[in-house]
């Protein structure tokens, strides 16, 4: 039936070609400043198809256009685009005579401002990430609103994480088929390097994939369409890092055909603006174009971004009253210098070769071969039969204390027999050593492991969780004008990925050796390796988990784009396919018989249909319509339930299904552009696993013990989000200095279903019950916010321009509706219902509703402001570019997560009775006020 669909819109399509009347139009693009010709500005036809390049003297030519009303975009990067009005007379061809094009000394934002943040690197606790880096060179007022102004509070375009977009470099998608989204680090630092981007937002047509309901991003690396020249910026701020210097150089295209693109940067920091934060990156890109002939040419691209920054911990409100919000537990002083126990380290080089073919003056071929290797790392420590080295472990902290009766001691009067009150010292013996260090004591655990141990057997290590990746990637996509007014886009992409998973012990940190064992197991379950029981390991050995993930993809797309006078309108369709396999390389002692070796390949094939039309109203006004659907694999990450300890498939788990359409009014005139659009987007059939240890997760006697509590793994399947609202932006030329600007964005993202819940419990593993998992039914989240992200944002803007090349803008933004992510478990029937399955006693309808209420975190509001200078002295340009965000200072909250550990009525009711409770949410906090300052010579 797929295939009768899709070759039926093939027949369909190739028949939709009409004739239209056609001109000419041509120009020269010169720089304001200097009148010399600027060689690759993009000049292209709005709501066309037609597109045009500057020769090297600055010259563009279309040759055939529909005649009449047309506008004419012009623009290029580090420029003020140019919106022109013409009338285009059939038969003739329209000279605009000489076009001259001004710096925009704005673009600094865009080169300098979008830096990689602390939630573009994500966590490992909400799993989120910021989709800012998407949005880093997009013209829309209302994207840059959201990237620039909106994504320091994690702010989220349609409420969509970034796994449904897709990022491309020359066409080849960065999107890691383990969870979907791209490591932006891989690139991080080259900001001048791959500012050659092309942007769709929602399901909007692109030329270079299928993509998803987020939109694409396509980072272009061919040497030959750099302007000619060379850079060099330092920069310093407050934020993830301190300092940061770039340099890049692009050659053109000499006489013999060679071109060249080099680019440099590092960016560092003793401390963030967390505690403990340090941060180290150095990034190298390299680009050589050869022109074989006037039809082909061959480009080499090598990237390498290698990254290693201190984490922060997020953290309970307790914690934050007690040392404030830049506190972090992760580090502790050593020796006099402050050392973090949790790194994230990532160094993954990317090396693509690239055919660009010529077929004829409508057809174009591009091909392209990738190949990553690298590895992730995020350390942490280990310890066996010794204190958890967590400053903010339960049992440190004061709550632990007052929340258990045993520790209050009563107070009496004079006659020493009247109780006049209680106190609790213990609770206040735990604060104040928490105020007064609360860190992670280094010298202790060396101390423990030299001395109390002898310095044989380490009680503490640090190690790595570690991925090393090696992938090949092929792609090659057509584009074809089939006729005047139709074009095609057409590719294929191919990806293969092996990915080893193990730990890596680091540092013995002042012991010989370490044992691989699990603590918490007896006999041979305490094995984590059957095939080499009882090992002693030792600085750079795998240890506790070792396995491979195995991966081949394949997808496909068609695309037809038709253009005429009234309406443009496009269809496309996608066929993928997605292979998954897990091999363990230890034989677990939990998990003996189905640990070691390969599992069953699982399997997902997966199609798409997409279309949409734009009706030009006026020559200026437009009507847009999209709307997609679609079926999406599974990634790698949930595909397998517990990928470190065995080769178990997720139960239940199929393909999501994806539909989305979204409306937009737009107006584009020279002095006022605007968008309204209105969107919905439905994702059904989602996965989500989460591992953590819980109490009263089973009932007593059910793994043949009186314990109740265990460390499980969450697999949460069936889940439906909705995600509805509406989008505005504006931007109005009051004055030819002065420019007002505005976006708003409102939507409401929900679960939309009670999805199903599972428990996967090692504990309860047997040889004759080698999947321990167990149903909890339904968990009833349905009508709860999706999590992480605000959802209303709303910006006003004014920006002055100086003739005299100076700018100053200020902004105002306010963001809300944002919530915490939820626990799924807290949510069953297991939560107020014992083993009998009666209701736990006080477990009335308000009281569980009351304690299940989602957390909805107060409004923010945000003061940016932005300016920057430029000289030009000869044929160099000297300038710099400065912001400070949050000028007020304003301390907010950007995300958050319940606990899970108390899973029972009776158990969380206990932990809260005194209003602190030990596993209360945790929480993520935005940066207070922050600078950027850049400084910068063009030459």
């Amino acid at each position: 039936m797929k295939k009768l669909v899709i070759s039926t819109l093939f027949v369909m399509q190739v028949f939709f070609v009409f004739a239209q009347t056609t001109a000419g139009i041509t120009g020269k693009v010169v720089d304001s400043k200097t009148q010399k010709p600027l060689q690759n500005v993009v000049a292209s036809i709005e709501n066309t198809s037609f597109t045009a390049l500057t020769d090297a003297t600055g010259v563009f030519v279309f040759k055939e256009v529909p005649s009449g009303s047309q506008l004419l975009q012009i623009k290029s990067a580090g420029y003020k685009d140019q919106l022109l009005s013409v009338e285009v007379e059939a038969g003739k061809v329209l000279d605009l005579g000489v076009i001259v094009f001004e710096e925009d000394v704005t673009s600094e934002q865009q080169l300098s401002l979008v830096t990689i943040t602390e939630n573009d690197l994500g966590d490992d606790n909400s799993g989120s990430e910021s989709t800012s880096g998407l949005l880093q060179a997009s013209r829309d007022v209302y994207q840059q609103a959201a990237a620039f102004n909106w994504g320091q509070a994690r702010f989220r375009i349609r409420g969509l994480d970034n796994e449904y977009s897709t990022t491309m470099i020359n066409g080849i998608s960065m999107n890691k088929i383990y969870d979907g989204r791209p490591q932006w680090s891989n690139w991080g630092g080259l900001n001048d390097a791959t500012r050659n981007q092309e942007f769709t937002m929602g399901s909007a047509p692109s030329d270079y994939t299928f993509g998803g309901i987020l939109g694409t991003q396509e980072i272009n690396t061919r040497a030959s369409i750099y302007r000619k020249g060379s850079r060099v910026s330092f920069s310093g701020t407050n934020t993830n890092y301190s300092w940061r210097t770039m340099g890049t150089h692009a050659s053109g295209m000499n006489k013999d055909g060679w071109a060249f693109v080099v680019s440099a940067s590092r960016r560092w920091a003793n401390e963030g603006y967390f505690e403990g934060t340090n941060y180290a990156a150095n990034s190298l890109f390299a680009s050589v174009e050869k022109k074989i002939n006037e039809n082909h040419s061959i480009n080499f691209t090598s990237i390498f971004a290698q990254n290693k920054r201190g984490k922060s911990s997020p953290n309970t409100d307790e914690v934050t009253r007690l040392k404030g919000i830049e506190y972090n537990s992760y580090w502790g002083w050593q020796e006099g210098e402050k050392r973090n126990s949790r790194y994230k380290e990532i160094e993954e080089p990317i090396n693509m070769l690239s055919h660009f073919w010529k077929i004829n003056s409508k057809t174009n071929l591009n091909t392209n071969v990738a190949y990553q290797v690298g590895f992730v790392g995020n350390s942490r420590l280990d310890f066996q039969l010794a204190n958890n080295p967590d400053p903010t472990y339960y049992k440190n902290l004061p709550s632990y204390y007052l929340n258990d009766q045993s520790y209050y001691v009563p107070t009496f009067a004079s006659d020493n027999v009247t109780i006049t009150g209680y106190t609790n010292p213990a609770a206040t013996q735990a604060q104040t050593s928490f105020v007064n260090d609360g860190q992670i004591d280094w010298e202790n655990i060396y101390y423990t492991n030299k001395i109390v141990n002898g310095g044989q057997k380490s009680a503490y290590v640090l190690y790595e969780d570690r991925v090393e990746d090696k992938q090949w990637s092929a792609n090659s996509y057509l584009n074809s004008s089939i006729a005047d007014n139709i074009v095609m886009n057409a590719g294929v992409n191919f990806k293969k990925l092996k990915s080893k998973n193990f730990q890596k012990l680091i540092d013995l940190l002042g012991g010989t050796y370490f044992s691989d064992i699990d603590p918490f197991f007896s006999g041979d379950a305490s094995q984590t390796d059957l095939n080499n029981p009882d090992r002693q390991v030792y600085e750079g050995d795998a240890y506790g988990y070792n396995y491979n993930l195995n991966a081949i993809t394949f997808d496909a797309f068609t695309q037809f784009k038709f253009n005429y006078k009234k309406v443009d309108f496009y269809l496309g369709q996608t066929f993928s396919r997605s292979e998954y396999q897990r091999e363990g390389n230890y034989r677990n002692g939990i998990y003996a018989n189905n640990s070691f070796g390969k599992s069953s390949k699982a399997i997902f094939e997966n199609f798409g249909f997409k279309g949409g039309l734009t009706y030009k109203i006026t020559g200026k006004q437009f009507l847009d319509i999209n709307g997609v659907y679609m079926t999406k694999a599974p990634n790698l990450r949930n595909t397998f339930s517990n990928a470190r300890l065995n080769n178990n498939i997720t139960p239940d788990l199929t393909s999501e299904s994806i539909m989305g359409t979204d409306i937009s009014y737009i107006i584009k005139a020279p002095k006022f552009k605007a968008r309204l659009t209105g969107f919905y987007n439905k994702i059904s059939n989602a996965t989500q696993i989460s591992f953590f240890y819980g109490e009263g997760i089973f009932d007593a006697g059910e793994d043949g013990s009186t314990d109740t509590d265990s460390f499980i793994s969450e697999i949460v399947t069936g889940i439906n989000k909705k995600h509805i609202g509406g989008e505005f932006g504006f931007e109005y030329q009051i004055t030819s200095t002065i420019k007002a600007t505005g976006s708003a964005s409102y939507g409401e993202y929900t679960y939309d279903n009670n999805p199903n819940l599972k428990v996967n419990d090692d504990a309860l593993a047997t040889s004759t019950n080698p999947n321990p998992v167990f149903d909890f039914g339904k968990t009833y989240i349905k009508g709860y916010r999706l999590p992480g992200m605000p959802q209303q944002a709303y910006s006003f803007g004014l920006e002055y321009r100086d003739p005299k090349f100076w700018w100053i803008g200020a902004n105002i933004n306010y963001l809300a509706d944002s919530y915490i992510s939820i626990s799924n478990i807290l949510r069953t029937e297991n939560f107020v219902t014992d083993a009998n399955g009666l209701g736990f006693e006080g477990a009335t309808e308000e009281s569980v509703s009351a304690a299940l209420r989602q957390e909805k975190f107060d409004p923010t509001t945000l003061l940016n402001l932005v300016g920057g200078k430029s000289w030009r002295v000869g044929s160099n340009t000297f300038g710099f570019f400065a912001s400070i965000n949050n000028v007020l200072d304003f301390q907010y909250k950007t995300g958050g997560f319940e606990q899970s550990r108390k899973a029972t009525f009776p158990d969380y009711q206990a932990d809260n009775a005194n209003g602190t409770p030990s596993f209360g949410p945790k929480y993520f906090y935005g940066y207070g006020r922050t600078y950027f300052l850049n400084l910068y010579i063009n030459f």
